[in-house]
């Protein structure tokens, strides 16, 4: 198994510290370093074990996430009564809810407004997401109203 060794100024860089810093580390005993010649060669785990495993990097990744894409989707049904209603509001809520650990969130939230006999459902997330559970309330729709 290869050990990646790092220099001060390596260290420094990921650290964003300055080099003295650094050497002032190793001098101190805070970050374990090897002499090689004139120069500190420095362990990958070593530099992981004195910030925790947040180098620069790491932060820099942390403070700029990958864009993600969102969408938003507004269906209205006219003419459901109260039990219609609320047979499709449970169903998008579990459809919604009994998604697999680690999906991206879903958001459903539905409004129904008895004196028009209209139910507004609102669904916010993943396109692909957004797009299958709005084509279960049309298959809903289709084969119930």
């Amino acid at each position: 198994m290869m050990t990646t060794l790092y220099s001060a100024e390596d260290v420094a860089e990921l650290l964003g510290l300055h080099v003295r810093t650094v050497r002032g580390y190793v001098r101190d005993g805070r970050l374990p370093a090897v002499r090689i010649g004139k120069q500190y060669r420095i362990a990958a785990e070593d530099v992981d074990a004195l910030t925790g495993g947040r180098t620069a990097a790491a932060r820099a990744a942390a403070a700029h996430p990958a864009p993600q894409v969102e969408v938003s989707a507004i269906v209205q049904l006219d003419g459901v009564d109260r039990a219609t209603t609320d047979r499709l509001t449970t169903l998008v809520t579990g459809a919604s809810s009994g998604r697999p650990a680690g999906s991206p969130r879903l958001h459903v939230q539905t409004a129904y407004d008895p004196a028009r006999g209209s139910l507004k459902i609102v669904v916010i997330g993943a396109p692909a997401d957004v797009a299958a559970l709005v084509g279960l309330v049309g298959t809903f729709a289709e084969s119930e109203l």
